[in-house]
């Protein structure tokens, strides 16, 4: 099977080589695939790829070169001064500090002979990095935004076991979630830098932390009101046109806050086919009392289902994505701003994970609230039908992350954990599927004990580390949408994934930010005098239940042709008959269908990788 895909046929990705001879091979390999290229003051290849021109903002001062792509309101004397100071500290970690820009990209630089990349604080935008040693020359290490396109430009193989691992029934667990699937390269973590050095050696440093939590919550909703409408700003400032979706209380602050600014935002509400579901309602109460803007709903009966089209999808992503069971339904309102003209469309993707926390928080605030802890706890009992006893079992188990992989990897064939636990451990425990092969059991296992001596958590403690790998994991989702938007010209973005609202969001204390009793506080008090008193407050959020349970029974023949020579089921790592006899069966969405989501997911994957590339159009240029 071949799992390579043409350098032609992603519209944008860009690599960033060495300052040495040795990467002139694969300079010249990236090249000639690509249409534009910036080199280091030595002359020699610095980033390649393809990009638009506006897309990519450079400066540059006494041969320190400062590159900064995404989302941001960087100009090029931006990039300048930040390049000045780089070359003043004689140091590219100097950008830490002159690089403290809002917005949401990638930062690059070149100086000194080292070659500088970092992605944000989450797992949105990424860094894809490998060593390798071209024929006839010393190794060297080089850094790329997409897993695929590394994985071509150095001839990796597809490492199969992994492919196991990601059958997951809850994804693979952090730090393996994400990672690529090729033999040899590795994901750069969120909030970290790589440094390519002349010798061939790649450095990996922090750049950012989480803040401790230790500012109240009138304090911290100061800091995120001001830091959500500068992230929004600073993505609509100029623009003429931009869209947005409208529907939950996250989504609602986005609009709220885009709508203060000059551009027209035209916003979006998608209506669900459960009569519970209240996004129409609380949206139409929004608009009303802005009056005057632009509000589209889209009917029910016009919402895709979960599965649909699952068998037909021909989106290139770099990784697989359980987004595929519900592409089609996510982004239906993505394709109708892109028709209504829209360049930009806003979400509230980012805002469950960071503004509803997580319980597991109250393992440290056993420690220092005792007293608040325990009220809580029975309250999230209550709220969640959990079992004092079981609470009390996970609040008091004090064993390392280490342990829990180790766990996780001992009861990957063990029946899912049940659906009223509480949610205070390091995660929800991932299982194999029935359909698992006793090599995909195998190779899982394998790959999780691996060097699990030195696996760290995520942050520190369990609520810190639940909720920065949800933040990983919920923005490779949106990164994906971004892979499957990028045809229709439209870019797809979640301001809450911002560094600087992130911070100011984690910056407050845990148990004011997370409580049993109010729906979101922070953003709540936050959105004073920017969402509207009539919606401002609302405590309820709409789910998709619905849709998965129809879309599993519509769209079955769609599911039983993935089974059909599976791709999974020829590597070994699936059993094609247990699969099919699954998807045949009326399935709970609640405690059954999710099961299937990462294997669709990895399925779809494998055969997107044999379709005819789509070349990309585009003509080289240089700097």
């Amino acid at each position: 099977m071949d799992h390579s895909l043409s350098l032609q046929a992603v519209q944008s990705w860009f690599v960033i080589l060495p300052d040495t001879e040795a990467a002139a091979p694969l300079a010249r390999k990236a090249v000639s695939h690509a249409t534009r290229s910036l080199h280091h003051a030595s002359g020699r290849p610095w980033i390649v790829g393809r990009w638009a021109p506006e897309a990519m903002v450079v400066g540059e001062h006494e041969g320190t070169r400062v590159a900064v792509t995404g989302e941001h309101a960087v100009t090029a004397r931006d990039a300048e001064r930040a390049a000045a100071a780089v070359t003043r500290a004689r140091s590219v970690t100097a950008l830490d500090h002159a690089a403290d820009w809002a917005g949401s990209f990638h930062l690059i630089a070149s100086g000194g002979g080292q070659a500088l990349v970092r992605g944000c604080a989450v797992g949105l935008r990424r860094v894809f990095h490998t060593k390798t040693a071209p024929p006839g020359s010393t190794a060297v290490g080089m850094a790329c935004d997409r897993a695929d396109i590394l994985a071509e430009l150095v001839d990796a193989e597809l490492d199969e076991r992994r492919i196991a691992l990601e059958m997951l029934t809850l994804g693979a667990p952090y730090p393996w979630a994400g990672d690529p699937l090729w033999r040899g390269l590795h994901a750069l973590p969120g909030g970290h830098r790589l440094t390519l050095l002349p010798d061939g050696r790649a450095r990996i440093t922090r750049w950012w932390s989480p803040p401790d939590p230790v500012v109240p919550l009138a304090e911290g909703a100061v800091r995120l009101r001001e830091a959500l409408v500068e992230a929004v700003q600073v993505r609509t400032r100029g623009r003429g046109l931009v869209t947005s979706d409208l529907g939950g209380l996250d989504s609602t602050a986005v609009y709220c806050a885009a709508v203060r600014g000059d551009a027209k935002v035209v916003a979006y509400t998608a209506a669900l086919h459960d009569e519970a579901g209240d996004d129409v309602h609380w949206a139409g109460r929004t608009v009303r009392a802005l009056d005057g803007v632009e509000h589209h709903v889209v009917p029910a009966g016009d919402v895709a289902m979960t599965f649909d089209g699952i068998d037909t999808l021909d989106d290139i992503l770099d990784t697989p994505s359980i987004l595929t069971v519900d592409r089609n339904r996510r982004m239906g309102i993505v394709e109708m701003a892109a028709a209504r003209g829209s360049a930009l469309h806003l979400t509230g993707l980012g805002g469950d994970e960071l503004l509803a926390g997580t319980p597991a928080r109250l393992h440290a605030l056993a420690l220092s609230h005792p007293l608040v802890a325990l009220r809580s706890a029975r309250g999230y009992a209550a709220k969640y039908q959990w079992s004092r006893r079981g609470v009390l079992r996970q609040l008091v188990d004090r064993r390392s992350y280490r342990a829990w992989v180790e766990r996780v990897a001992r009861d990957l064939t063990e029946p899912p954990v049940a659906a009223d636990e509480p949610l205070l451990d390091w995660a929800v425990p991932p299982r194999m599927p029935p359909w698992a092969t006793a090599d995909a059991v195998a190779a899982a296992r394998e790959l999780l004990r691996t060097g699990r001596s030195a696996v760290e958590p995520r942050g520190r403690g369990h609520g810190e580390h639940r909720e920065l790998v949800a933040m990983d994991g919920i923005s490779q989702w949106t990164r994906h949408i971004g892979q499957m938007a990028a045809p229709l010209g439209i870019t797809v973005s979640a301001p809450y994934y911002d560094a600087r609202v992130i911070e100011a969001a984690l910056a407050v204390r845990p148990r004011e930010r997370i409580t049993p009793w109010r729906y979101k506080p922070l953003i709540v008090e936050a959105m004073r005098g920017i969402v509207p008193e009539a919606s401002r407050t609302r405590g309820t959020k709409a789910n998709a239940t619905l849709e998965e349970e129809v879309g599993l029974r519509e769209h079955r023949s769609a599911l039983l042709a993935l089974c059909e020579d599976s791709r999974l089921a020829r590597l070994g790592l699936a059993d094609e008959r247990v699969l099919r006899e699954w998807c045949r069966r009326a399935l709970s969405a609640e405690t059954e269908s999710y099961l299937l989501h990462p294997t669709i997911a990895c399925e779809v994957w494998l055969r997107s990788r044999e379709m005819t590339p789509r070349p990309a159009d585009g003509k080289c240029g240089e700097r």
